[in-house]
């Protein structure tokens, strides 16, 4: 599977030699409660039982990052691969080590980053990292060290490609100075599609793959909220806070799910698969990252590897986007 080997359509990760499926698995909620940006309690069985699934389904790549669940994350990917003769591709990411009380602190320094690449291959328990992406652009003044490390790493084997996570075209600019971006991991959904303007033009004109993150915004353009879910969420679920999950745009947003509703049920699939089409249906986008933490979750989505929008429906979501319908 890591040479790219499985039944379904692959494209080709920017200028690496990884040919990825057009959807990933998201491993951002299964990194369990009680962190800045967790998604509640989970199970990790069941998380487990989802990376499998997945991946009998024919997904060869599996998108984490130490910072989720403050490591844990990446301990649940492991064990979800472990005694696998063939692993899918592993992609995970550095910048936000965290501190003894469990505080994530910015930082892109040469030396936390060599420790924090340490950490992940330990807790991964893999011999090299596929994917090695910078998380977050943060402190911005750091980030020709922390490029410049990355680029180290590459060169000593620890990692086989690197990239970057919701970089401007400004800073993909100062990295690429250095060394080759390899692929860029922006948020890009229905909900957010401003990196449309200049940032997935940019990597069009240099080779970078895109991977996105988001398409279904976390779980809102699946059909499956409602405001009473949301009230009813765990207190340490992120998504009580955030602004598109609340009034007055949670209404706005709903209503938009309600028009993705009636594309899908022309073609018997799931609002969120529509949301996820909408991403892939730029040329730009090499795959879109799905989160689940259930294989429920997987089968809901999975369509999306093949389903895509005629020119007629994209227009038209289109137009909703600009007010036109």
């Amino acid at each position: 599977m890591p040479n790219g080997q499985t039944n379904l359509k692959t494209r080709q990760l920017g200028s690496t030699d990884m040919f990825i499926t057009p959807i990933g698995f998201g491993a951002w909620a299964i990194g369990g409660g009680d962190w800045v940006y967790a998604w509640g309690p989970q199970d990790d069985s069941e998380s487990i039982t989802a990376i499998h699934h997945a991946l009998d389904l024919g997904i060869n790549w599996i998108d984490t990052a130490a910072g989720y669940g403050l490591g844990h994350s990446e301990k649940v990917v492991a064990k979800a691969l472990n005694g696998m003769s063939e692993r899918p591709f592993v992609f995970t990411k550095c910048s936000l080590p965290w501190n003894e009380r469990g505080e994530f602190v910015d930082s892109l320094k040469r030396d936390s980053i060599r420790k924090e690449c340490e950490g992940s291959l330990r807790r991964l328990k893999i011999d090299a990292i596929d994917l090695y992406q910078i998380h977050w652009p943060r402190p911005d003044e750091e980030i020709e060290e922390g490029w410049a490390t990355l680029a180290e790493l590459q060169r000593e084997g620890k990692v086989r490609w690197i990239g970057v996570s919701n970089f401007s075209v400004s800073q993909l600019e100062r990295a690429s100075a250095i060394a080759p971006v390899n692929s860029l991991q922006p948020p890009y959904s229905l909900v957010r599609p401003e990196v449309e303007i200049d940032i997935l033009p940019y990597c069009r004109k240099n080779n970078i793959g895109v991977i996105v993150y988001s398409p279904m915004y976390s779980g809102l353009l699946t059909g499956k909220m409602t405001a009473e879910r949301i009230k009813n969420m765990p207190a340490d679920d992120w998504r009580q806070h955030d602004a598109e999950f609340k009034p007055p745009k949670l209404e706005k947003n709903l209503q938009l799910v309600e028009k993705l509703a009636i594309f899908g049920k022309q073609h018997a699939v799931e609002p969120g698969v529509v949301a996820i089409a909408w991403t892939l249906r730029n040329p730009v986008v090499t795959g879109a990252i799905v989160g689940a933490r259930r294989p429920s979750q997987v089968d809901g989505t999975f369509p999306s590897v093949e389903f895509r929008l005629s020119p007629q429906e994209i227009e038209q979501l289109d137009g909703i986007l600009t007010g036109k319908t």
